[in-house]
């Protein structure tokens, strides 16, 4: 005979792959999607169709000029909510954000952002994007990076995790992001949550 003790888990294990199985194969909620932000609709289009690149053309949140501009890598780190390593050793500094910090001077909700950016690109092959300038004066690439479909850019700033940050000339996406930072706090998610902070 099997006790409710084994079920449970059994159950909730069940249930968690098939939740899995489902995020893996493109699901976000709706809410994302028919929420975002005026001029974001663009992050979410690409979102909702999962394992796909994002469209190519015009709008706020769509970063690709030219077939030039973009190259698919795989990310072997994470360092932080906003930088990764890609194969090959190259670091990828996200354009258009700004994450807490982790490491030698770790700020509040660094941990966060890192996991966050962890879940989103951690192993996966990824879309990099530039916008204008190729490399920051630290010597790492600037880049929009798209992970199963999603602007991870965007999605940072959409969590609550990573401020939007503009440094001409790379402000493609400016306004978007901008419009995703108002709408975490206003929601009040991630470092936004708590009023007394950043």
């Amino acid at each position: 005979m099997v006790s409710p003790r084994q079920v449970v888990p059994t159950a909730l294990r069940t249930m968690c792959i098939s939740l899995v199985l489902v995020m893996a194969a493109g699901w976000r909620p709706a809410e994302a999607q028919e929420d975002a932000p005026e001029g974001c609709s663009e992050v979410f289009q690409a979102t909702s169709r999962g394992g796909g690149e994002a469209p190519v053309g015009g709008g706020d949140c769509n970063p690709f000029q030219e077939p030039g501009d973009r190259a698919r890598t795989t990310v072997s780190r994470v360092i932080d909510g906003d930088t990764i390593v890609v194969e090959g050793g190259e670091r990828v500094r996200y354009v258009g954000i700004d994450a807490p910090e982790v490491g030698e001077a770790p700020e509040p909700f660094g941990a966060e952002a890192t996991e966050l950016n962890r879940r989103l690109v951690d192993g996966r092959s990824v879309l990099l994007v530039k916008d204008t300038s190729d490399r920051d004066r630290f010597g790492r690439l600037l880049r929009y990076v798209y992970a199963d479909g999603i602007l991870v850019n965007a999605e940072i700033v959409r969590e609550g995790h990573g401020r939007a940050v503009v440094f001409p000339p790379d402000d493609e996406h400016a306004p978007c992001f901008a419009a995703l930072e108002e709408e975490a706090k206003q929601a009040r998610r991630g470092m936004w949550a708590e009023p007394q902070r950043p």
